[in-house]
């Protein structure tokens, strides 16, 4: 199956999808539970929550939840754990950077919409040498709302002069391809990805599923 038009451009989530950030943000939790005298997280625990950004990585190693009294606290201790190792360990996927190359060559611009907050999106994209590839970067506090909101989708269309409906969004969450749909574009759901710790990925609705980075540019005629 392939979809039915080139795209005017090829949007990504960060962590996940663009982006192997978890053992950064696994190891900033499990830091994070050494300060506090407790054991490790096995990483495979901690590994789907990625997506879920500081709620899912305090969700996961503590067990609590936003509304209960210790969240807010863990949170903001979680990030600035995080902040003195956002590149410790942090790649691009190695299967996806040929994608880049191949859309770059072709001149089909690219770009990121994720919901990590700006403060951090920025320097590990110049860290990764990535923040001049990109031809558009929409953070989790770039527009009022955040994923599964179609605002930061509709942002980057927008910011790129194109319609939403010129553009492909690549996610590995459910709520990536909630805000795809919402916003009009058309969704890919990528199973190399953390996936989250709920619906499983053929149940989200994606438009298209893929298992591998280079089989988006089968998808869009661009192989």
């Amino acid at each position: 199956m392939t979809a039915a038009s080139p795209p005017g451009a090829l949007l990504f989530d960060l962590d996940g999808t663009l982006i192997d950030s978890a053992p950064d943000l696994a190891g900033a939790a499990n830091d994070l539970r050494a300060l506090r005298g407790l054991p490790p997280c096995a990483y495979e625990t901690l590994r789907p929550m990625v997506g879920s950004g500081a709620r899912g990585m305090v969700g996961a190693a503590f067990g609590v939840r936003p509304g209960d009294a210790e969240f807010e606290p863990l949170r903001e201790q979680f990030l600035a754990v995080y902040t003195a190792r956002l590149l410790r360990l942090t790649r691009v996927f190695d299967a996806v950077e040929p994608v880049l190359r191949a859309l770059e060559s072709r001149g089909l611009p690219w770009g990121v919409v994720t919901n990590k907050a700006e403060r951090f999106t920025r320097p590990v994209l110049a860290g990764l040498g990535l923040d001049q590839r990109a031809a558009v970067v929409i953070s989790g506090d770039s527009t009022p709302h955040a994923k599964p909101h179609p605002a930061p989708l509709l942002e980057a269309a927008r910011r790129l002069g194109l319609a939403p409906t010129a553009c492909v969004y690549v996610g590995d969450d459910l709520r990536d391809v909630q805000a795809g749909r919402a916003a009009g574009m058309r969704t890919v759901a990528a199973a190399w990805g953390y996936l989250g710790g709920a619906e499983p990925i053929h149940t989200w609705g994606a438009d298209f599923l893929i298992e591998h980075p280079a089989q988006v540019l089968k998808l869009l005629g661009l192989d």
